[in-house]
Formats: structure tokens, C-alpha cells, sequence
């Protein structure tokens, strides 16, 4: 095995040759630009024209959600859940600190204390136990994340909230079409959000959306999005003044991305498809390095349906990682770890605390080295990564 060099991820330097295999590339289904120059031409140009209606409905029939809100992204769609859940300075809000930064942001905005928690390591998403342990007379709602699309334990996690009488809220970034029990992800908790970002399997460059599953909170976050106003209520006619009744921000995509996305959604059957073929022939083929103990692949709890959004494994400790991350540089593969830990960061330290153990989140997002997977990947490129993963443990 080639000898570690420092714990640090190296950065890609030389430029890149006709063979080096990118990390990531967009997905493009080839009828976005007949659709945003459609809607050029249309000359409605900010939000809540054809093409977001049309993206939100689509979304709603997918998704079983009440009612889907398009948004410039998921980091969007997460304060507005922090404003519908009445988030104030002094709350406390349970969270993952293995996570995005916004997943956090969104709910330190409004003053609350974060409360991070362990993992389980099976799947990189919060522990149940973890949930239970660290609620207080304070806690005001439960944040989870669906780690690449794979489903938290949402039978444990809602028995607990439940019992609590506290609101669930699902950063489902990763999660279009990925499902619990037959139900999609960001339809358990009170609210849900979606990324539309470059890097999911479905975007528009920039997005996002909320999904409200309380009926209650429809009328509320439509004024939150449209900057505190009851525009929404006027254009229905419902009232009889336009008006600043509430706070909210600037919180509507605009109609050029949302055409863009409609291109994209319309082609959704195709990219589960395609990314689903690429993920299974990563977890099959490396099933035995696993076996000889290399490495650790994802776990999918029965019951849990994936979409294929991301791959990775696990190296056997942080020096290996960074070890194998640089022998795939050198054969042209782009190879990334993921998120740092947020309790360990400086403004995780400053807007929060660690409750419980840190056992896992530290250990094993140490270990953990995301592989190429996107839809234009091609078989032969996919090859050259696993000859590469396997030819490093080889030697």
C-alpha cells in the first residue's frame, strides 16, 4: 500500500487530460434550452409563472407531498422551515453534526442553540438513540438528514417525535426519489426540503424546494417566500390589498431555472435509472474487499429504496483515505470525502453543543472517500475506478 503522506486532501494541480475522469458532471436531458428560451420569450421571468407550476405539481405527484414550493435552494427552503417552525433565540434544535453547513445555519438564523448529535455508522445518518438521549425541556424540533439518499430510521425517529410532541423536519437534499417504507423521503416530518443544486441528480444549476405536509403551514409559507406579503392571497382575489403581513424573505425561484428544471424532471425515470446501475455494480463489485476487511461499504436497511446519489466506502482510517485519494489522482480520478463534522468546526462550537458520545461522527467521516457517480459516466470510465480502488489495495 502506497505510504501516507499527511492527513490532508491534495489538491488537483496539473490540468486535467482528455482521460481524467471528473468527480461530477452535470446531468443534461438536452431539452433545457428549447424550454428556457421558451420561456424567454414568454416574458414571465420571475417565479410563479407555467414553469413552476408546472415543477411543483410534478413534485407534489412524485413526492405525495400537500404542497411543494420551488426555492432559489435547499439552504432557502431550510430557514423558511426555521421561520414556519417558530424557532426563536433559546431553542433547542436536535440536528446530525455530520451534515451540510445549512442544515445548521438555517435554525442558528433565528437564535437556536444547536444540539449535535452521534451517527450510526451503518448508514452515516443520525441515530435514533442519539434523538432520544439528547432531548430537553428546550428542544423545539428534530432536524435529520438522508445521508446520499439513504432514509434515516423514520419509524424510531417519528415514534420518539411523537411521543414528544415535537415537529420532525427532513433535509431531503439528497432524496428525490428515494423512499422509506414506499414512502418518499420529506413527506414524514412536519416539513421536508429538496436540492435542485449541479451536484444532485436532478437540479438547475441553483434550487431547492419546500415540502409542507401540515396543511396549516401551506398559507404561512407562501407569505414567508413572497418577502412577508400576502401577495399569493391577492393575486386569488381573497383579499383586497397587497400587503406586508408577516416576515419572510425573497424566497422564489425565478421561471428560467424552474424551465431548466422542468427539462430535468421530465427526465427523471431515465437518471434513476442509469445512476442505480452505476451504484449497484460499485456496491457489488467492492463487496469483496469488503469481505477480505479493506474496506466498508454503505448498509441499506430493509425497507429503504435508494436513488443512486452518491457512492462511497470506507478506508480503515484517515491516513488510508488520503493515501487512496491521492494514488486516484494520479491515475486521473477524482475522488472527494464529504462533509467535516459541524461540532468540530468554528461556528459549530460557537451556535452549538455535542450532547452524548461523539463514537462515530468523527471517526468515520475520517474514513469515509465518495467515488465518481453521475449519468454520463461511462462503463469503461467506471472500470478504470474500481481497477484503480483495487489495484491500490493490491499493493
Amino acid at each position: 500500500m502506497p505510504r501516507a503522506r499527511g492527513h490532508t486532501l491534495q489538491i488537483q494541480t496539473q490540468l486535467p487530460t482528455n482521460d481524467f475522469i471528473p468527480f461530477n458532471r452535470p446531468f443534461v436531458a438536452g431539452t433545457e434550452a428549447a424550454l428556457v428560451a421558451a420561456a424567454t420569450q414568454e416574458g414571465q421571468l420571475s417565479g410563479e409563472g407555467p414553469y413552476t407550476q408546472f415543477s411543483q405539481a410534478w413534485l407534489e405527484k412524485r413526492t405525495g407531498t400537500a404542497k411543494v414550493l420551488l426555492t432559489p435552494s435547499c439552504t432557502h427552503a431550510l430557514e423558511m422551515s426555521a421561520l414556519l417552525a417558530d424557532i426563536k433565540e433559546g431553542d433547542e434544535v436536535i440536528l446530525p453534526s455530520y451534515t451540510f453547513v445549512s442544515t445548521g445555519n438555517a435554525f442558528a438564523l433565528r437564535g437556536a442553540h444547536l444540539i449535535f448529535v452521534d451517527l450510526d455508522p451503518a448508514t452515516m445518518n443520525i441515530a435514533p438513540q442519539a434523538i432520544a438521549n439528547a432531548i430537553s425541556p428546550k428542544t423545539k424540533a428534530i432536524v435529520l438528514m438522508h445521508y446520499g439518499g439513504v432514509a434515516c430510521d423514520m419509524d424510531a425517529i417519528m415514534a420518539i417525535a411523537q411521543a414528544e410532541g415535537i415537529p420532525v423536519i427532513e433535509d431531503a437534499a439528497h432524496c428525490l426519489d428515494a423512499y422509506y417504507q414506499g414512502k418518499h423521503l420529506g413527506s414524514f416530518g412536519a416539513l421536508g426540503t429538496l436540492s435542485f443544486h449541479q451536484t444532485k441528480n436532478i437540479h438547475c444549476g441553483e434550487g431547492g424546494a419546500l415540502m409542507i405536509n401540515q396543511a396549516e403551514w401551506i398559507e404561512r409559507a407562501q407569505i414567508i417566500r413572497e418577502k412577508g406579503t400576502n401577495r399569493k392571497a391577492f393575486q386569488e382575489g381573497r383579499v383586497q390589498a397587497y400587503t406586508w403581513v408577516d416576515i419572510g424573505s425573497s424566497q422564489l425561484l425565478g421561471e428560467l431555472p424552474a424551465a431548466f428544471l422542468q427539462g430535468q424532471l421530465l427526465a427523471a425515470d431515465q437518471v434513476l435509472e442509469q445512476r442505480l446501475q452505476r451504484w449497484h455494480r460499485y456496491q457489488d463489485v467492492f463487496a469483496e474487499l469488503e469481505q477480505k476487511e479493506r474496506i466498508e461499504r454503505v448498509q441499506i436497511p430493509q425497507g429503504v429504496s435508494i436513488n443512486g446519489h452518491l457512492f462511497y466506502l470506507k478506508c480503515r482510517d484517515q491516513t488510508e483515505r488520503s493515501a487512496l485519494t491521492r494514488f486516484l489522482q494520479e491515475r486521473q480520478i477524482q475522488a472527494y470525502f464529504h462533509y467535516l463534522p459541524l461540532h468540530r468546526s468554528t461556528a459549530g462550537q460557537r451556535f452549538g453543543t455535542f450532547r452524548g458520545n461523539d463514537q462515530y461522527t468523527t471517526k468515520d467521516s475520517e474514513r469515509l472517500l465518495r467515488l465518481p457517480l453521475y449519468t454520463a459516466l461511462k462503463p469503461e470510465e467506471q472500470t478504470r475506478v474500481i481497477e484503480a480502488v483495487f489495484d491500490f489495495y493490491h499493493e
